[in-house]
């Protein structure tokens, strides 16, 4: 494990301004405190306009990204610190763009032969009844460039398409549909290019949607999920698969469903995850035995082998 003294005067990044800016702050503050515990240099920077010009200013030597949603999980700010040549964690411009669309890397995956549930774009003027007869019913509506399950709905009957269309493009003006999974739900925290021990997530909420992942009490987070090994080990190689199609590195998530029949379907990567008290990464990692401390330290050794794409794309 590095020393505190190699990683220098490091930044993290958190806050911004978009849809998922609170718990973007809640877990950069998580992520703070753990740092400085361990004797790092770390500062708080609530990003905005006036980031990488304070980055260069006050000579920040790597930074640790905390932002969630788009300008800070996109490739923006990944660019961005690729252009002032500042190593930074996780994923690099190319990984994080194409992981925060959920359209492409659906597209992708099917390109690759990884299994994932049909889906349709929702353009202005769809045609409802051709999207039921093509996907079924109940189905997901759900924005292509957001997190934290923000502007999700899903759809019982032809009459409810429309609402949910509306209120999914309230967040973003790309939205797709995805037929509906009724098997069970898990996610795959991904670490140096290792899966760590899946999560099976179980919550009385119609689905696994915003309140469900940051505010009920009654949401399970099951770890061991229950699966036999051989299907553990065969969920945990369809995630790692799924992480690297679509250039995502370093640490991050992968969301899959089990179909009736078992059959894992990979829903989205997400290329920097919570890390909050509620977050799935930190309890997948306490299962594997490594504690908040050694989590956050270890993401943040990734940028001590160089910075941005050439390294982390």
């Amino acid at each position: 494990m590095s020393s505190a003294e190699q990683f220098g005067k490091v930044a993290v990044l958190m806050g911004g301004q978009s849809a998922e800016r609170e718990i973007s702050l809640k877990s950069g503050n998580a992520v703070l405190q753990s740092l400085l515990r361990q004797g790092i240099d770390a500062h708080a920077i609530d990003c905005d306009r006036q980031t990488l010009r304070r980055l260069q200013d006050e000579k920040f030597e790597r930074a640790f990204i905390v932002l969630h949603g788009r300008g800070g999980e996109d490739g923006t700010i990944q660019g961005a610190l690729d252009s002032i040549g500042l190593p930074y964690t996780g994923s690099g411009v190319l990984g994080s763009a194409l992981a925060m669309d959920k359209l492409r890397t659906k597209q992708i995956w099917h390109s690759c032969g990884i299994p994932t549930p049909p889906f349709e774009i929702l353009d202005d003027g769809f045609d409802v009844a051709e999207i039921v007869a093509n996907l079924g019913l109940p189905l997901m509506v759900k924005p292509i460039h957001e997190g934290s399950s923000i502007g999700m709905s899903r759809v019982e009957s032809e009459d409810e398409l429309d609402t949910a269309w509306q209120e999914a493009i309230k967040s973003d003006g790309a939205v797709m549909a995805e037929s509906w999974v009724s098997g069970a739900e898990y996610t795959v925290a991904i670490l140096d290019s290792e899966a760590l021990p899946p999560i099976r997530l179980e919550t009385p909420n119609t689905f696994y949607d915003f309140d469900a992942k940051y505010r009920a009490e009654t949401t399970q987070y099951i770890c061991p999920c229950g699966l036999s090994g051989a299907d553990e080990l065969r969920l945990k190689r369809l995630a790692l698969k799924a992480f690297a199609a679509v250039g995502a590195s370093g640490w991050g998530r992968v969301d899959v469903m089990a179909d009736s029949e078992g059959t894992f379907l990979p829903i989205e990567v997400n290329t920097v995850p919570g890390m909050t008290d509620h977050s799935l990464v930190p309890m997948a990692a306490k299962v594997a035995g490594i504690d908040f401390a050694q989590l956050t330290k270890s993401i943040l050794a990734q940028t001590l082998n160089g910075c941005g794409e050439f390294v982390n794309g």
